[in-house]
């Protein structure tokens, strides 16, 4: 009984890109190649994958990927519009169930197709809708390569809440609480003056843009300048600054919530950056493997 690429690749966690090389590597034993396919043992063993080892190591294999991928641009339209059809709907449910939105990926795609989920919140379905929107906006800063801003910033916040119009791009005027985090977000008035030494702090750094990043978007977080909706506008921010910057925009999963919990605590707790910055590496990675895969089909 065999099993093909991508049925090993889903099986294992892994690209089809990814399962290909490993097969012609001669690292799955028993796989072999019919035609232009790969036929793999179904109770073949996943093989170690060792080009992990360090935070250096996914740092050149990214960096060699983002070159790999940049020889290819531009991209053609039909290429950018299936790169980006699924991404959309899977990375607005993810996004907005991190925060407890109940729609499930099936009823966030009818609601971004105009239906209505029986029983479902109207708030989750404008939660749905204001995060297309909030996306589609960040595609356009994209095209301008706008710099990042506190007006954009409340831009795309002001698209994100759809469904608390009041509190629509503004920041917070009372102090909040994170239940279960490991800080207390500053108090309103110390906002204006945290956020603006956050964006100099970003323009001025130095540092790989993964690192920069996940420093970013835990301090954005930390600071916490809105009274809602501040994750799902510090992930599209993430995503405005890698797609700027050449890279495809990520979407942390929400199975993976409580291991991006935990990445703040290590920040927060221990001074760590390690565990956003893997995060951030391996979804980026992940990502990169799936826009070459296509592209080069």
């Amino acid at each position: 009984m065999f099993m093909t690429v991508k049925q090993a690749a889903e099986k294992w966690g892994l690209s089809d890109r990814r399962i290909r090389v490993l097969c012609t590597e001669g690292k799955i034993s028993g796989a072999h190649q019919e035609g232009r396919g790969w036929k793999i043992p179904v109770d073949a063993v996943r093989p170690s994958d060792g080009r992990y080892k360090s935070k250096e190591s996914i740092l050149l294999q990214i960096h060699r990927k983002k070159a790999e991928l940049d020889n290819r641009r531009p991209l053609t339209e039909g290429e950018a519009a299936r790169l980006n059809e699924e991404f959309l709907v899977e990375y607005t449910y993810n996004s907005n169930a991190i925060e407890g939105n109940t729609l499930i990926l099936r009823e966030t795609d009818l609601v971004l197709r105009g239906l209505t989920i029986d029983r479902k919140p109207l708030k989750d379905h404008l939660e749905a809708v204001g995060h297309k929107e909030a996306f589609d906006f960040v595609r356009e800063l994209v095209k301008d390569n706008a710099p990042v801003s506190e007006r954009i910033i409340k831009q795309i916040h002001y698209l994100v809440l759809a469904d608390k119009k009041d509190d629509r791009g503004v920041y917070r005027r009372v102090q909040v609480r994170i239940m279960g985090a490991q800080h207390e977000p500053v108090q309103p008035y110390l906002i204006q003056s945290k956020m603006e030494q956050l964006l100099q702090n970003y323009t001025e750094s130095d540092e790989d843009i993964i690192t920069k990043l996940a420093r970013f978007h835990i301090e954005f977080e930390k600071i916490h300048p809105f009274i809602d909706g501040n994750g799902r506008t510090g992930r599209l921010l993430v995503n405005l600054e890698l797609m700027k910057a050449g890279y495809p925009p990520i979407d942390i999963k929400f199975t993976d919530r409580i291991a991006y919990y935990n990445a703040f605590d290590a920040y927060h707790v221990k001074h760590s950056l390690a565990a956003m910055e893997s995060l951030f590496a391996g979804y980026i990675n992940t990502r990169l493997d799936f826009y070459l895969n296509i592209l080069y089909e």
